[in-house]
């Protein structure tokens, strides 16, 4: 297969460029990023699809990847709780390495096949379950191990990658192809590709949880209530469905702890 997020970037010379110059070039290859994943759209619904329907059937959402794009599923996954007030084992992000290869790369790491599966096992992974592989290159052995042995126990998988042809591509059930290009500097796929990525995952994740019923109107209304900034938001979205005055909202708020059993509960006193 060609990768052609390792192809020479489409820029030479960049210690002669100006800071303004480097900066305008990098901005110019991430406009392109939008206008690949909408040409992946039909991916990401059947992906999404399938993974709110095993969500709905009481599975759980996994992702794996190495490096960038362990971290970013990570990110992706540890958000969800705060967000949706899901329970924090609902959706779960495994990195090559384990949890020190966040903050820290582990040597070769990515190149073991057999590694994901263990750590799945860890989960006590079943065919209620998705499980998704990250994977800029697609052809990462650790994302390819683990979701060879997911399909082989009837566990559905798709997979989000940044290159046409690949093998994480051939063995996910159901494979989002992110084509983002050479780099702008070169191989470096924690950015156009990374930044695909991200935007590939908000989308998975924002739209399975819309279809849980975790989304009301354009509201987060089971998110938790972890700081002031969160708490005020809160109130004030109790506010605009109640018509309370600021003080009885938070009061209300803060007595049933989210935004969806407050109003629940004021229009059922109504």
């Amino acid at each position: 297969m060609e990768r052609t997020t390792e192809k020479d970037s489409l820029y030479s010379n960049l210690e002669q460029m100006s800071v303004l110059e480097v900066l305008q070039n990098i901005n110019k290859e991430d406009q392109t990023v939008p206008v690949a994943v909408a040409k992946a759209l039909p991916q990401i619904e059947a992906l999404a699809t399938v993974t709110a329907a095993r969500m709905k059937q009481g599975g759980r959402l996994f992702y794996i990847g190495a490096g960038t794009s362990g971290r970013l599923g990570v990110v992706d996954a540890s958000e969800c709780p705060p967000t949706f007030g899901v329970p924090f084992d609902m959706v779960v992000g495994l990195i090559a390495g384990g949890d020190g290869a966040i903050r820290k790369a582990v040597e070769f790491a990515e190149d073991d096949a057999e590694q994901a599966w263990i750590d799945l096992a860890e989960y006590q992974i079943n065919e209620k379950d998705v499980l998704v592989g990250i994977a800029a290159s697609g052809t990462t052995p650790y994302v390819i191990g683990g979701l060879k042995k997911a399909n082989e126990n009837n566990i559905t998988t798709g997979c989000i990658v940044c290159n046409s042809g690949s093998p994480v591509a051939a063995v996910a059930q159901y494979p989002v192809e992110v084509i983002t290009g050479p780099e702008f500097l070169t191989g470096s796929t924690r950015m156009k590709a990374g930044t695909a990525q991200k935007l590939v995952l908000n989308m998975l994740s924002t739209s399975v949880m819309i279809q849980l019923g975790k989304v009301k109107g354009n509201k987060m209304v089971d998110m938790q209530l972890s700081n002031s900034k969160l708490i005020d938001r809160g109130t004030h979205m109790v506010m605009q469905e109640t018509g309370l005055s600021e003080e009885v909202a938070a009061d209300l708020l803060k007595k049933h702890g989210s935004v969806r059993k407050a109003v629940e509960s004021y229009k059922h006193n109504v």
